[in-house]
């Protein structure tokens, strides 16, 4: 069940923005009140270039509960609706769509913003990409074989 969502919720991030990931100190360093680890079931993990997606599905995605700073929050959420291309509900250029999930840590469940992967590119994902298995993306991963001609 997906809690409705209030006015400033945390966030749940599971590739890039994780500590020791490349855009952790570029958007969240000194803008966070609090992270932990936090699992968002429901969601399926798929490679994308260089990043990952989430997409709606039977598995569970391991990432990060994001809280935001006292005074911090508009900031940052615009930060990453910008980083994850996000213009709005349902928005055609959108990457990503965000969206109010129930994620779990350890001490509770609450409600965070999840960024999943826009329509058109989970149905390219669900014909064509490579899954993540156990939906971690700082799990080592085989590179892909090369092709041959």
């Amino acid at each position: 069940m997906t809690a409705a969502p209030a006015a400033e919720l945390p966030f749940f991030v599971y590739g890039t923005l994780l500590p020791g990931q490349r855009n952790h100190d570029l958007f969240l360093l000194g803008r966070t009140a609090r992270e932990e680890p936090a699992l968002l079931p429901g969601a399926l993990l798929y490679e994308g270039p260089g990043y990952p997606y989430a997409v709606e599905g039977h598995g569970t995605v391991h990432g990060v509960l994001v809280v935001p700073s006292p005074g911090a929050y508009g900031e940052l959420l615009g930060m990453l609706d910008r980083l994850e291309r996000y213009a709005g509900p349902g928005h055609p250029r959108n990457l990503y769509e965000r969206v109010a999930r129930d994620v779990r840590t350890e001490a509770a469940t609450t409600s965070a913003w999840v960024y999943f992967a826009a329509a058109a590119v989970t149905r390219s994902l669900r014909t064509g990409g490579t899954r993540i298995p156990g939906g971690n993306w700082l799990t080592p991963r085989a590179p892909p074989a090369p092709r041959t001609p």
